[in-house]
């Protein structure tokens, strides 16, 4: 049986989803453990970007490559265990490590899709700002 199916939003935006290859879905298409990753990702970012703004900094970049990890949770259950969020981003003026983990830390404290989520997220910002 298919995995396929279509994801539709309130917005109008149609998707093609389907379930991880590694569960006989289609690998062309979005499966929930990437929609639940992206969604997380993006709220992320855009609590980083409201703080940014209201701070006056000027963000030159921003990118992500939010990784999931499946396991079992503490009933055994297949489950997302942790999110690990890999931001990398481009401010000026630039800012220390310090600096910028406390304005990332504000931003997963802001992010609702974060405050929903009951497992592990990990934050690993790259050591150094590009510039």
């Amino acid at each position: 049986m298919s995995r396929d199916h279509q994801l539709s939003f309130g917005s109008g935006q149609v998707v093609a989803g389907s379930a991880a290859p590694e569960y006989r879905g289609s690998q062309n298409r979005i499966n929930p453990e990437e929609s639940l990753v992206s969604a997380l990702a993006a709220c992320h970012m855009l609590s980083f970007l409201t703080i940014v703004e209201k701070k006056r900094l000027v963000l030159l970049r921003y990118r992500d490559r939010a990784t999931a990890e499946l396991g079992r949770n503490e009933e055994g259950q297949t489950a997302i265990t942790r999110i690990t969020l890999n931001p990398e981003v481009e401010l000026v003026p630039p800012l220390s490590e310090k600096q910028l983990n406390k304005l990332h830390s504000l931003a997963h404290k802001h992010c609702f899709i974060a405050n929903s989520l009951a497992k592990e997220i990990a934050i690993e910002i790259a050591p150094r700002q590009r510039r």
